[in-house]
């Protein structure tokens, strides 16, 4: 692949997070970027705790997080779809994450049909080896004019 479809596909899916605004105000930041691959990190911020006692985060910024990661792993996936939206993600969640540390979600695009795509995606924090939690979903896939 060259330099310049690797700068357009993170160049698509950096403007696809920014469109959403919720994004910027949960503070996720893409890291990384690949033919249907994406990681987004979303760092510690006590305004998202869900549970005041413990300060852990609320599993819906989580959800948020990986849903928002597996579509960015839509939009970077070679087919190059010009939008997309989720119609189903099953999120399990495995454990807590740990109050302090930073999220990371990484998802992969890995079946596209005409329209619609297949994405897993993986949250972890401080400890790689025990996910906080994994999603399954399908992606309405939207795709230019020929």
């Amino acid at each position: 692949m060259s330099e310049t479809t690797d700068s357009r596909r993170e160049m698509i899916a950096r403007k696809f997070i920014e469109a959403i605004p919720h994004a910027g105000e949960l503070g996720m930041k893409l890291s990384e970027i690949a033919d249907g691959k994406a990681t987004i990190s979303m760092a510690y911020d006590k305004r998202l705790v869900g549970d005041p006692e413990t300060g852990v985060i609320h599993g819906g910024a989580v959800s948020t997080l990986m849903d928002t990661c597996a579509g960015a792993a839509v939009m970077a996936h070679p087919s190059s779809p010009v939008a997309t939206a989720t119609l189903d993600l099953r999120i399990d969640y495995m454990r807590s994450a740990t109050p302090g540390e930073t999220i990371t979600a990484v998802a992969e695009c890995y079946h596209v049909t005409r329209s619609v795509a297949f994405v897993r995606a993986t949250a972890v924090d401080g400890d790689p080896s025990r996910p906080v939690a994994t999603a399954t979903g399908a992606f309405a896939l939207e795709r230019g004019k020929p």
